[in-house]
């Protein structure tokens, strides 16, 4: 190792904590950017840990969760969820390395994190004597207080205050229950993202990253589509208990066809050369129209059939 880079090593360390507890103090202190910022937070994790190693750059998360939990002042799940992070962007350049398939890669990152807050869930529920399911669903409602005292601050009527007030007890029956398929398709989310804006920051500095080859031309295996259409199926049964799974399935099988489909939207980007603040406007309106969001998803279901990319032709000529 160059003589250079060794005295490097204690700056990069302190540079890399520094960012990353950055972020995670404008994800925790500024809801507004909150859920952007923490977008950013696997990042540094996974370009220190690229650029110093393992055993260097496992000081950065290490030495953040303690800058967290100093500055949250307790555990919660605030600080599980921003620990988590940290170990997404580890995981995804352990992972980098072994030169894997972007859906091994995918799959193995989300299922590591969503292990670890499994079993951290689990062990903090048996501290406590709450249980998982009571902790969790406290915390549902603790946050269903604050966004309904965060819109009378908006200046919400109060009107829509009386309607959302009297329907909190089930929006939090709701999203209790779909709790699993909400962890998952937001790591899945996370990780999508990560790995999207790390290739240029990676590439551009020389460090490693995997040929995922074109993200664009990338769909879900084929049979996943009797999967969604089973589960479909399942939500018109009478059990609530089998209703239950059918809808946490479905959701996480809409989150893998919306990334076939904005796939597709990339791909017809490139192919006809939109100019980069068109396709930013269109992003942005998938980002905020739920319409949108259910066409993009509605076109990753339907390229089973439909074939929108000719990906077969295309490679065959």
């Amino acid at each position: 190792m160059p003589h250079t880079y060794r005295q490097d090593l204690p700056k990069d360390v302190l540079s890399g904590i520094a960012v990353t507890s950055l972020l995670f103090a404008i994800s925790a202190y500024m809801p507004f950017f909150g859920f952007f910022t923490a977008l950013f937070i696997p990042l540094p994790v996974l370009f220190y840990r690229q650029k110093l190693g393992r055993a260097t750059g496992a000081w950065i998360p290490g030495l953040t969760v303690i800058v967290m939990l100093v500055t949250l002042g307790k555990i919660s799940f605030d600080a599980l969820f921003f620990v988590e992070l940290l170990i997404l962007g580890f995981v995804l350049s352990e992972l980098f390395e072994r030169n894997l398939s972007i859906e091994k890669t995918v799959l193995y990152a989300c299922g590591t994190v969503i292990t670890t807050a499994l079993g951290c869930l689990l062990l903090y529920g048996n501290i406590s004597g709450s249980g998982m399911v009571t902790m969790i669903s406290n915390y549902v409602a603790r946050n269903l207080d604050m966004t309904l005292t965060l819109y009378q601050g908006m200046g919400m009527s109060e009107k829509n205050i009386e309607i959302i007030s009297n329907s909190l007890d089930q929006i939090q029956y709701v999203l209790v229950r779909i709790i699993p398929a909400l962890a998952v398709v937001s790591t899945l989310f996370v990780t999508w993202a990560t790995l999207l804006l790390a290739r240029p920051m990676l590439v551009g500095r020389k460090l490693l990253y995997p040929d995922f080859g074109p993200l664009n031309e990338w769909k879900a295996p084929d049979h996943l589509v009797w999967g969604a259409i089973g589960c479909g199926l399942v939500l018109l049964l009478p059990n609530s208990g089998i209703k239950l799974i059918g809808i946490n399935g479905l959701l996480i099988l809409m989150a893998v066809y919306f990334f076939q489909g904005i796939a597709i939207v990339s791909f017809f980007f490139e192919k006809k050369q939109f100019p980069r603040m068109l396709r930013f406007f269109i992003y942005s309106l998938v980002a905020v129209q739920q319409i949108m969001l259910l066409l993009v998803i509605g076109l990753g279901f339907f390229d089973m059939w439909l074939n929108f990319r000719k990906l077969s032709e295309n490679k065959s000529s």
